[in-house]
């Protein structure tokens, strides 16, 4: 038996790795495996925390994130061939693209990006501007076709994740059911008022006005992620970036991932990237995230050989 083989935690092939950032995410994509596999041996030079089981016909490896994530992923699961990055992330709302919380956006490449934008990551040129210089990985082909299949369907029937959410949901824990907090989208100039934790000081007709949705199901949308190292805090700064680059929703450390392995980043939008912003929503969107990658996979062949590695 090689070395490399003999310090893999499984002999069993991780055809797909699921990679998250904060517990909570790492809760609700335990919660939606099929089935659960028992711990294998952890090394102590590896800082990831990892949780096995399967969804359908594939093996997953879901990993907790330390700095060297891919770098462990790849030396002790070699047989990994798919990887999702799924998680929470603050909404950017626009006149064209109605986002709210618990809807779902999945990184989308287009012409000019492969379905990520990392903010920080570049050089200062003429008259001080800044230009992204990042070159990123977009997802594999097998990926992108799950994802053109799921989002056909999508557009067929309404409540494409609704199934998968009540079946967790089902469990038991009320974390996964949307919150009593109120979805309130307030104007960007328009600053937070303390007092309470919440938004009950803060002046109702500073919202920006929006219709009744059909149904109660997250909406699934495509389309660019903005990565960078700092949270965005100001509805100033949202309206800026996603004027600027057209983004749907800002996440944190996205692009540093992407940037070594092929991978799809999966989001459930939990806040608006405003002062406004607080942890009511991120277990649903936790959950509504999770849900939607485990419906992705039932549309990944069971047999991902010809995927390219991670």
């Amino acid at each position: 038996m090689s070395l490399r083989r003999s310090l893999c935690y499984s002999t069993i092939p991780q055809k797909a790795s699921w990679i998250c950032a904060t517990p909570v995410e790492l809760e609700a994509a335990v919660a939606v495996l099929d089935e659960i596999h028992p711990p294998l041996f952890h090394h102590d030079y590896d800082g990831n925390i990892y949780e096995l089981g399967s969804i359908g016909p594939h093996n997953v490896v879901i990993c907790s994130t330390a700095s060297t994530v891919v770098d462990y992923l790849r030396f002790n699961f070699p047989e990994i061939k798919a990887c999702l990055w799924v998680g929470i992330a603050s909404g950017m709302p626009s006149r064209t693209t109605d986002i709210r919380l618990g809807d779902v956006v999945v990184s989308t490449p287009n012409e000019s990006s492969p379905g990520v934008i990392q903010l920080d990551r570049g050089k200062t040129v003429a008259d001080g501007g800044f230009a992204r210089t990042a070159v990123l990985r977009g997802p594999s082909q097998t990926l992108l076709t799950a994802v053109d299949t799921l989002r056909a369907l999508h557009t067929q029937h309404n409540g494409p994740i609704i199934s998968v959410l009540s079946e967790l949901q089902a469990q038991g824990p009320k974390k996964w059911m949307p919150p009593p907090a109120v979805d309130e989208l307030f104007d960007s100039t328009y600053e937070h008022v303390e007092g309470g934790g919440n938004c009950a000081n803060c002046d109702r007709t500073k919202l920006v006005p929006r219709g009744l949705r059909n149904g109660t199901s997250p909406v699934i949308h495509y389309g660019l992620v903005v990565s960078g190292n700092q949270v965005v805090r100001h509805g100033g700064t949202r309206d800026m970036l996603q004027k600027e680059l057209g983004a749907l929703c800002f996440g944190i450390g996205d692009a540093g991932l992407i940037n070594d392995t092929q991978c799809l980043v999966i989001r459930g939008i939990c806040d608006y990237a405003d002062s406004h912003k607080n942890r009511a929503w991120q277990s649903f969107a936790a959950a509504t995230a999770a849900a939607y990658a485990k419906e992705l996979l039932s549309f990944v062949p069971p047999s991902i050989g010809d995927i390219e590695p991670v």
